[in-house]
């Protein structure tokens, strides 16, 4: 690489807002670099099951270089993705738009009249993700469509819209979705493989339309580059640019690499922005808001299984998250697959139960495992567990909020404001209750929430959120950072409300209005 040469645009990490803003500046003019931690991969690096660790997970100290990494909090447990493509690897596709409230939130309402600003990108991202209306009901489509009976809400179930290419099943045809410019595609299998990497290139990750478009048009990308520093320095005819800092982030012992760029783009996710602004704050960019990592948000999840006990049903097969019911205004309960054979959690899950107290947590862990010992034994021994388990995600829009902070051991979780995260929210449990009924089952928990109380989220948002100026936020409303020019935040660390829904398409969305801000490049100033 020629370290002479200034890049217009450095964007590090490669996930849905990263991937919008490659695309968008390099169609503007731009020379724009995509820095991504993870690996590149491609149909035949994915696992067949979650039980291939070095495949699935990404846990350097282990050598271990998936794209699946598990972060513990004090507050919260936190999954997420890690690669080229960044979270659409392994997220499980489902692109619902977020209900009214989530537009009006007092947090962002004043900035904006987000559910107007925000309609016409929404589409485009819609388009660009190659959402589809699930075609098929399963057999966990179908419990969750008997709930909504049950509890009075039948006209709240629906089937999703995802990011799925539904074709004949591995059927190889020209690229379905951009008139031709982009990779060839097969048809979805119905594996319920999403979330351990699609093998059957079905799945409309990010390298398949907003990374592969970009890279078409003229953008780079290095994979396995993890950035540590970024310091803004001054040039010959006194304007700025950034200098940005990396290592490769599969090797143990590696050089420093340094690029320089004209404007930069964090789009690294929560994990990835938050640590890495909060690092830069202290010595490189002290100008950065006291809010960096302020205001976290996790959707108000919980996380919980149903194994049943019938061994004629199937709750593999499928899309990841096929269906969703609206419970209420605030809540939605979603059914969650893996494929067959990928049974990796059943190791860290117990019997579900509740208790103010670890005290009494365990008491009541002891008592479920005395009082049903036959059915703790069936779900231990289960065969087939993600055959046979349905995970359920109930999300709510709480407005509660955490602060994350540097620590001993890399981030830290505190209280900011609102309720506490909890694992035991009696509106899930109830409804997780009666699913087990409908499917002959019973309820079972990651023992991180049985024991410890600590709920477990794949929605971790904010810690770089919007504001009017540099005491309420760390960007404005249309992304741009306080103190520094030309350098933007697009990624789930900038979503500034609790969305209670999934929020890759709203990452996706917002990102795209970020993009459609900054004009054109001057051609009097491109190379020839």
């Amino acid at each position: 690489m020629d370290n002479k040469l200034v890049y217009d645009y450095v964007i590090i990490g490669s996930g849905f807002g990263g991937s919008v803003a490659a695309l968008r500046l390099t169609e503007k003019g731009y020379h724009v670099l995509v820095l991504e931690k993870g690996k590149e991969l491609k149909a035949p690096d994915f696992p067949k099951t979650n039980w291939n660790l070095k495949r699935w997970m990404w846990v350097p100290a282990l050598r271990f270089f998936g794209f699946f990494k598990l972060t513990f909090f004090r507050h919260i447990t936190v999954l997420s993705g890690v690669g080229v493509g960044g979270g659409s690897l392994v997220y499980a596709n489902t692109l619902p738009i977020p209900k009214d409230n989530f537009f009006s939130a007092e947090s962002w309402a004043d900035l904006a009249d987000w559910k107007k600003e925000l309609a016409d990108h929404y589409v485009t991202a819609k388009t660009m993700l190659g959402a589809s209306r699930n075609p098929r009901k399963e057999t966990g489509d179908q419990a969750l469509q008997t709930l909504a009976g049950q509890i009075g809400k039948p006209k709240d179930f629906e089937l999703t819209e995802v990011a799925v290419f539904f074709g004949e099943p591995e059927k190889k045809v020209p690229d379905p979705f951009f008139g031709g410019e982009g990779p060839e595609r097969k048809g979805c299998t119905f594996c319920g493989g999403c979330m351990t990497g699609c093998r059957f290139d079905a799945k409309n990750t990010l390298d398949k339309n907003y990374l592969y478009l970009a890279r078409a048009k003229g953008a780079e990308l290095i994979a396995e580059a993890n950035v540590h520093t970024v310091t803004q320095v001054k040039t010959a005819d006194k304007s700025h640019e950034y200098k940005i800092q990396y290592h490769r982030s599969t090797q143990l012992f590696g050089r420093n690499k340094t690029i320089r760029a004209k404007g930069v783009v964090f789009s690294g996710g929560v994990l990835g922005t938050v640590p890495l602004l909060l690092k830069l704050k202290k010595k490189n960019l002290p100008n950065l808001s006291d809010q960096v990592g302020k205001s976290v948000r996790t959707n108000s999840e919980s996380l919980v299984g149903v194994t049943t006990f019938d061994k004629k049903t199937v709750f593999s097969d499928g899309v990841a998250i096929g269906s969703i019911l609206h419970t209420d205004e605030y809540s939605h309960i979603e059914p969650v697959r893996y494929s067959s054979g990928s049974g990796f959690w059943r190791i860290l899950l117990a019997p579900m139960v509740s208790g103010s107290t670890l005290v009494k947590r365990f008491g009541n862990l002891l008592f479920d495992l005395i009082r049903h010992p036959i059915k703790n034994l069936g779900v231990l021994f289960t065969w087939d567990f993600a055959k046979r388990t349905q995970i359920l995600l109930f999300m709510q829009t709480i407005n509660s909020t955490l602060k994350f902070s540097p620590g001993l051991f890399g981030l830290k979780s505190s209280m900011e404001a609102g309720p506490k995260p909890t694992a035991f929210i009696p509106e899930a449990q109830d409804l997780v209750h009666s699913y087990a009924k409908i499917v002959n089952g019973k309820p079972v928990a990651l023992l991180t929430e049985t024991i410890a109380g600590i709920p477990t989220t794949a929605h971790i948002l904010g810690g770089c959120v919007m504001g009017t100026d540099s005491k309420n936020g760390v960007i404005d409303k249309d992304h741009r950072v306080f103190g520094y020019e030309n350098m933007y935040i697009c990624d789930g660390s900038a979503i500034s409300a609790n969305p209670g829904v999934n929020p890759s398409l709203t990452i996706t969305a917002l990102s795209e209005r970020a993009m459609g801000k900054i004009p054109a490049k001057d051609k009097k100033t491109q190379p020839a």
